[in-house]
Order: C-alpha cells, then structure tokens, then sequence
C-alpha cells in the first residue's frame, strides 16, 4: 500500500497526545433545550474552537457512537488586493 512521507510526519502523527483534555461547558444563555428541560450536553451541539481540542473534549461521551462529524473550513484569508486567497 503507498504511503505518504514528508517531513515532520511523526510530529503530526502524534500532535494529538500533547494536545490537553478541555471539558465543554454549556453556556446557559445560548442553549435552546426543549420545553421545560435544563441546557444539557445531551441535546445538539454547536461548539466554537479548535477542532482538535472540540473532538478530544467529546471523545469521553462519543467516542465509537459518531460515524460523521460536519467541520466548517475555515475561510481563507483576505489577500491584501481585498479578494480571497486560493487554499
């Protein structure tokens, strides 16, 4: 099977062991629970942050449970021409 080498591989490869557990908090004012409940990690979810450290926060609660996760792309930067930069 090819595989793909580059420089700084094993660094990347295991960039994830460094990165630190955060716990995700539920911010009361933005949650919309249904009737009656309390805001609850159970109900959907929509977390702003590093990819990286969201999914690491999630892994406890779901990790075999997800078979997809949506991740919004960043948008590419403003050159200094004022358009979009090809990425």
């Amino acid at each position: 099977m090819p595989t793909l080498e580059f420089k700084g591989k094993s660094f990347v490869y295991a960039h994830h062991l460094s990165v630190p557990f955060r716990e995700l908090v539920i911010d009361a004012k933005k949650s919309s629970p249904a009737k009656g409940q309390k805001p609850s990690l159970d109900d959907n979810l929509i977390i702003h942050g590093d990819n990286l450290h969201a999914l690491k926060a999630l892994l406890p609660v779901y990790a075999g449970k997800v078979d997809c996760i949506y991740i919004d792309p960043a948008a590419a930067p403003l050159s200094a021409s004022g358009s979009q930069a090809a990425g």
